[in-house]
């Protein structure tokens, strides 16, 4: 087995803590507030939270360690820890295909993903200035929006929408502050972030899950996530979902876990830690949902409101709760933590490959992606104005109707990640070298052998049925 030497000058977290923060602050992000309760409400509830987790154990988890080791065993970009595993193995370097695929992904969804969390800070806005009245007249327990009506409180969104230069200088300051963080480096900026972010989002899920448990419906909450309705766990529609959801939760197939696992130092155990990760992302995932469900029962919302759940049925919900200008403020406050984390590591992933490969220093190199992402992220924000007209992909089958926010989001999540995850899947367990990987796993036994059967057989599968169903849902009916 050929050596690995660590590459000159590469950064490490200052402990096996601070790796797994940085990396589960990496997983959790909107995706698990956003996503998650939007997925669960639409596909029936119990019996998506069923497959989601059988989803995480048998198909996630597997990837996520096999990721890992590559950036641990490679020290360096994604890209070039790629290359290295696969020299190693004597094999073609043309398989850092999966991470070149992971990093066109990431860097393609940060550009409309800045956008998302721009809305996040609009209603951080929104509700600050709420709050601020409602302390001023008084009531600080007062409900959200305690002076609109619930219709007013929906408008909220459509108002931002119509506001490019709002829009635009909200997507331009997330952009900022995330450009600014991973600049300042491994452990002086993202390991710092990481460390002070998720202790505060953690603190900030309990406390109103909390309140959602004494003021909202939590009994119903309870028994829509964990009462599965068995007819629904075989529909390929909610399987379908609970795949994705699993995979894309996890920041799989786009090279986050391949950046970071490179920053991990030699004694840590990858699979502890990837198990680690992975828990902390699924219970978070289900902590949100039980956050969120006993509020909008309580005051008799459907939960399948969809993608609008977080931004127009909450808010409507916050209103008619006891302390719902605090609670709101607090909730969408514990969203920005999360999209800044998340997005701070989808940056550091091309960051890490054009320091590396240019020799540029980290603070041109992260400043010059920002920049780029920014105006590309331009053809997001205005989507839902100014653009709102245009359909870039109106010839392909299953974009017809797609502006450019949606032919972004499509393209990466439906084709992009699942396609680098199917590489890497396939990579891992049947090209690299096998001595190699199973050294850099820290499993043994019967754990290595299942890992190895997960890796090799369900994973690749698992993952080519989310890649053809992404991009041919009429199979499904």
């Amino acid at each position: 087995m050929a050596g690995n030497l660590t590459a000159p000058g590469r950064a490490h977290w200052s402990s096996k803590g601070a790796f797994v923060l940085a990396a589960t602050g990496s997983a959790v992000g909107l995706g698990n507030l956003w996503r998650f309760p939007t997925e669960a409400g639409s596909n029936g509830g119990g019996a998506f939270v069923l497959l989601y987790i059988l989803c995480v154990v048998l198909i996630a988890m597997p990837l996520l360690l096999a990721e890992s080791l590559i950036g641990r065993h490679g020290q360096r970009s994604t890209i070039g820890s790629a290359v290295y595993l696969a020299r190693e193995s004597k094999a073609s370097p043309a398989w850092s295909l999966l991470a070149v695929i992971g990093l066109i992904a990431n860097t393609a969804i940060l550009t409309f993903y800045c956008v998302v969390a721009g809305w996040v800070v609009y209603f951080i806005g929104t509700s600050a200035a709420d709050l601020v009245g409602a302390v001023s007249a008084g009531t600080p327990l007062a409900g959200a929006y305690a002076n609109d009506s619930v219709e007013q409180i929906r408008q909220l969104m459509p108002t931002l929408f119509a506001n490019p230069v709002l829009l635009v200088g909200l997507q331009l300051a997330f952009v900022v502050v995330t450009t600014w963080i991973v600049a300042r480096g491994v452990k002086g900026g993202i390991e710092v972030a990481a460390t002070w972010l998720m202790p505060a989002f953690f603190f900030l899920l309990i406390a109103i899950t909390i309140y959602a448990a004494i003021t909202g419906d939590f009994g119903a909450a309870l028994a829509f996530l964990f009462t599965p309705d068995f007819g629904r766990v075989l529909e390929p529609g909610v399987l379908s979902s609970a795949l994705g959801q699993a995979f894309f939760s996890l920041s799989l197939g786009g090279g986050a876990m391949i950046a970071y696992g490179a920053y991990a130092s030699r004694d840590t155990n990858m699979a502890q830690t990837s198990g680690m990760i992975a828990f902390a992302d699924t219970a978070v995932a289900i902590i949100a949902g039980l956050a969120i469900f006993p509020i909008v029962f309580s005051v008799g919302m459907e939960p399948n409101a969809g993608p609008t759940l977080m931004f127009q049925t909450l808010p409507a919900a916050f209103h008619a709760m006891p302390g719902g200008a605090i609670v709101g403020l607090a909730f969408f406050v514990l969203a920005l933590f999360a999209a800044l984390t998340s997005s701070v590591s989808l940056l550091e992933i091309s960051v890490g490959w054009v320091t590396e490969k240019f020799g540029v220093s980290r603070v041109k190199a992260a400043w010059s992606i920002g920049l780029l992402v920014f105006l590309i992220g331009l053809l997001s924000a205005l989507s839902f104005n100014i653009l709102a007209d245009q359909r870039p992909m109106a010839g392909v089958p299953g974009f017809e109707d797609a502006t450019w926010f949606d032919a972004i989001d499509g393209v990466s999540g439906r084709l992009l990640l699942p396609l680098s995850g199917l590489v890497t899947a396939i990579f891992i367990g049947w090209v690299a070298d096998r001595k190699l990987v199973n050294g850099e796993t820290g499993l043994k036994g019967a754990g290595l052998t299942a890992w190895r059967f997960l890796i090799a057989w369900l994973c690749p599968l698992a993952v080519a049925a989310i890649l053809i169903i992404g991009l041919f849902p009429q199979l499904l009916g």
